[in-house]
């Protein structure tokens, strides 16, 4: 036994304290040490060890110093318990409690931990007497013995945050440095220690286990809630892994509560956070334990998903929201820092937050959101603005920073723009804003409701007319949707009247927000080349359109660049060029698959492209697919040329299988149009006089033919085609020589042009001159891929291409090609059917061709500029169309078809 005579020592504060070298059984102040702090605590039968946590925490026994750090209800304690509980001695535990914040208890503790797990100081250490203090004779000999131990102890202090005095942890900092190899320090807190952890950090001497790794992962939450006697599948568990941040004591509260309900699968999903014991934890550990000023905050910035301190203070009507802030976040209170002084609160404390918002401060809701709407306005953040505004039920402050900040046009820009819609859609009639009416206009029109749409838009210049106050953007943004409104219906002048105003107003407008929303003037000018294509200005509407798809890259912009693509696709269609028109239609889709829109994202125009092109090759089970992806969209009954070019197509696909008087019906684009349509009305045209000429009435085909003119090259060769069937093979060749097509004609206008001067010819005897023409022709389609000029030619045509000269051009892409050596000769045919038997399409050919050369799926998706995804859809439909099963077998008999 120690001697129990008192000595005493100087104090490193100066008075000095005395030492009582007896083994004590009180702390300084005369309560006997609590046992129950020097227990690991026990586990619970429902703790998850998480192997990955205890491997990473095993790091402790080689660095002196360990940190522990998450928010109450992580999982720290449990995980350093049962982590030292399967180390060998000598082990010391010791729970923190707040009457340690004096350095006399919490030394005196410490000391009993050490004798507790049978690692005691010396007599020559001595126990604290003062309460208040501590002699640093102590803790250099304390220092000193554990620098001397063969075997490290290992001294867990849990709930570290609890101790505040910076003395304890200068104290302890000494302590740990001089140990040496002999102290081995873990601490579970939630708070920073103001240990110099940067220096253990740099020299390698500092283990961390922080809240990010202390989360559960969706695979952990699966396997505790199945100690719970709850399966949930992984993807269910990582939704509820998303809201509670994987966080420990949310997980387990929630399963407890999930036990008693009818449905715990249901419940783990739409729980309520605010009535759930989650909110009765986080209340009692987190919110309660906070001054008034700081609970204020936080019930204020509940309201937001994001907030800076100059945001908080916005809405608190103070200014000390930056110093608390960070130290909310340095206490893992719940409040996560995004970096740059940007921070959330994590979801369920949220949640828990804005329920307890509106109990303890009713009808403040409204207020906060209204000033942070202004603020966010000020500083330029315009999705959070226009969320704020809505939730406040600012209406007119919220139509006006999307118009003022010339952002109207993302109503129209794909993925953003259902959110707009739907964030605008409790929007009443108590808005009375221009702004307002712009937007209103602007959602009608999206949805092709012209007669309310021009309404709006109608008032909405009127109010601007009275007020020159308003900004060039509210204007701007009108010029915007008269251009649209042009478009829809068909007025070409209208639509040049609004661009020019557009020309004039963007002189007005600030340059960074004309440069911050590219989308404004790629839409005004696919609209405006819309109206010009429509109108049959074809080469002023290229002009617009090329501008529209080479509008500067990102999101905003897909949506109309890839519209403008597939018009211009459209325009190479109309001028005779199948592959250009099938090459733009294409290279409308990879950016726009992308960018997660769907398909057709856009006008479905390249769709309506693509079909009439698979007419022209005979591929008429393709062309019928590619039109049912268009019936569900619903600009294909209100946009003129959209109408058309569903029209045209349709139409020529039934003529083809048969179906005149059908084809007739189909032909009638059905929309009122302010300018007729030159090349719309010659197609509908075509259409009622090919289905007159197959029924047997030649001289009304060719008086149906009378508005027909040498303006449309595509138009007026079909016109000379039925001419010549009809017996007019002077008014044919009339007809081809008042052709204008400035070089532009593509292969669809010569092949058939050809085509028509070789049947005048050989109606005329010359026979030879019609064979030239023939295999010009064939030269011309071959490359296209053409057939359906030669289909549609009629009888006259089989002996010719019978003759060996032209039946070498055909062969392998319209006849049979020759036997191969060793192959018993084909019997000979006037003209055999076209090899369709196999449809691909132009994409399925492009992976096919890749698949020959041996590449992998990810490189011909690489390779085409399409997803893996995308790529996996084109083979399946090519092992189905082949009738095969594998990749060398689809190659093999793609090439017994002679499709590579």
């Amino acid at each position: 036994m120690a001697s129990a005579v008192t000595e005493t020592h100087e104090n490193a504060q100066g008075p000095t304290v005395p030492i009582i070298p007896a083994v004590p059984c009180a702390d300084p102040q005369g309560d006997p040490f609590l046992r129950t702090r020097f227990a690991l605590p026990a586990r619970p039968a429902t703790f998850l060890r998480r192997q990955r946590l205890v491997d990473h925490l095993d790091q402790a026994r080689g660095t002196p110093l360990t940190l522990v750090n998450g928010a109450a209800g992580a999982g720290k304690t449990l995980l350093a318990a049962d982590w030292a509980a399967g180390l060998p001695p000598p082990v010391a535990w010791l729970t923190v409690e707040v009457g340690d914040r004096r350095p006399g208890v919490f030394w005196a503790y410490v000391l009993q931990a050490l004798r507790t797990c049978g690692a005691p100081a010396s007599d020559a250490v001595g126990v604290p007497a003062d309460a208040t203090g501590v002699d640093q004779r102590l803790l250099a000999t304390l220092a000193a013995e554990l620098n001397d131990r063969d075997q490290p102890v290992i001294l867990v202090l849990d709930e570290y945050d609890r101790v505040t005095d910076p003395e304890i942890t200068e104290q302890l900092g000494f302590v740990l440095h001089h140990a040496g190899r002999g102290l081995r320090l873990v601490l579970a807190t939630r708070t920073e220690p103001l240990l110099p952890l940067h220096r253990y950090r740099a020299a390698g001497e500092l283990t961390e286990i922080r809240a990010a790794e202390l989360a559960f992962t969706p695979e952990e939450a699966v396997a505790l809630l199945e100690l719970h006697g709850l399966s949930l599948p992984v993807h269910a568990a990582g939704a509820l892994v998303d809201r509670t941040r994987g966080w420990a004591a949310g997980l387990r509260l929630s399963a407890l509560a999930a036990l008693e309900s009818a449905d715990p699968e249901l419940y783990l999903k739409e729980f309520e956070a605010d009535r759930s014991t989650v909110a009765d934890f986080l209340l009692a550990e987190v919110l309660k334990g906070q001054p008034e000023e700081t609970q204020g905050l936080l019930l204020r910035v509940s309201v937001l998903e994001r907030f800076c301190p100059d945001l908080a203070n916005a809405l608190t009507l103070r200014t000390d929201a930056g110093p608390i802030l960070a130290g909310l976040h340095r206490d893992n209170a719940f409040v996560e820092h995004l970096g740059h002084s940007w921070y959330q609160l994590h979801p369920l404390f949220g949640e828990i937050l804005r329920a307890h918002l509106r109990e303890r401060l009713p009808g403040l809701d409204p207020e906060l959101h209204r000033r942070a709407a202004r603020w966010l306005r000020r500083s330029g953040f315009l999705p959070e603005t226009l969320a704020h505004g809505a939730t406040a039920g600012d209406w007119d402050f919220t139509a006006g920073a999307l118009v003022d900040d010339l952002a109207i046009g993302q109503l129209f820009t794909g993925l953003g723009s259902g959110d707009l819609t739907e964030l605008f859609s409790p929007m009443g009639p108590e808005a009375r804003s221009p702004a307002a009416d712009l937007v209103r206009a602007a959602r009608d029109l999206s949805w092709y409701d012209l007669d309310r749409g021009l309404a709006r838009l109608r008032h909405a210049e009127e109010q601007l007319a009275d007020d020159a106050r308003e900004p060039a953007a509210a204007r701007l943004s009108c010029a915007l949707l008269e251009a649209l409104a042009a478009r829809l219906t068909g007025c070409t002048p209208r639509a040049e009247r609004a661009a020019e105003r557009a020309d004039e107003l963007r002189q007005e407008v600030p340059a960074h927000l004309l440069d911050k929303h590219p989308e404004l003037t790629a839409l005004l000018l696919t609209h405006l080349g819309s109206a010009r294509l429509w109108a049959g200005r074809f080469e002023d509407a290229r002009a617009a359109l090329t501008a529209a798809a080479g509008a500067p890259g990102g999101a905003s912009t897909v949506l109309p660049r890839e519209d403008s693509m597939e018009h211009l696709a459209l325009l190479d269609y109309l001028n005779g060029w199948p592959g250009r028109a099938e090459r733009k239609a294409l290279a409308a889709v990879p950016e726009a698959e992308r960018a997660g829109l769907p398909r057709p994202s856009a006008s479905g125009i390249g769709q309506l492209v693509l079909a009439a092109v698979a007419v022209d090759r005979h591929e008429l089970a393709r062309a019928h697919a590619l039109l049912d992806e268009t019936a569900r969209l619903p600009s294909g009954t209100r946009d003129p040329v959209m109408a058309a070019g569903r029209a045209l197509a349709t139409a020529r696909l039934l003529l083809v299988r048969g179906k005149a008087r059908a084809a007739v019906e189909a032909a009638d684009p059905a929309v009122a149009a302010a300018v007729a349509s030159p090349w719309a009305a010659g197609y509908e045209a075509l259409v009622a006089s090919a289905a007159h000429l197959a029924e047997g009435r030649p001289d009304e085909a060719v008086e149906v033919l009378q508005g027909v003119s040498g303006d449309q090259p595509a138009c007026a060769v079909e016109a000379a085609a039925i001419h010549v069937a009809a017996g007019r093979a002077g008014a044919a060749i009339d007809l081809l020589d008042s052709i204008r097509t400035g070089g532009r004609a593509g292969p669809a206008v010569t092949v058939r042009a050809a085509l028509v001067r070789a049947q005048a010819a050989e109606q005329a005897g010359d026979t030879a001159t019609a064979r030239k023409l023939v295999a010009h022709a064939l030269l011309d389609a071959r490359r296209e891929r053409l057939r359906r000029p030669f289909l549609d030619a009629g009888a006259w045509i089989r002996p010719l291409l019978a003759t060996p000269p032209l039946h070498e051009l055909a062969a392998d892409w319209l006849t049979p090609g020759l036997p191969r050596h060793g192959e018993q000769p084909r019997p000979k045919s006037s003209l055999s059917p076209p090899l369709v038997a196999v449809e691909l399409s132009g994409r399925e050919r492009d992976v096919l061709e890749r698949l020959a050369r041996m590449m992998s799926t990810e490189e011909v998706a690489a390779d085409l500029y399409v997803s893996v995804n995308t790529v996996k859809t084109h083979l399946k439909s090519v092992y189905r169309k082949l009738a095969v099963n594998r990749r060398g077998d689809a190659v093999r008999r793609a090439r017994d078809l002679r499709l590579l």
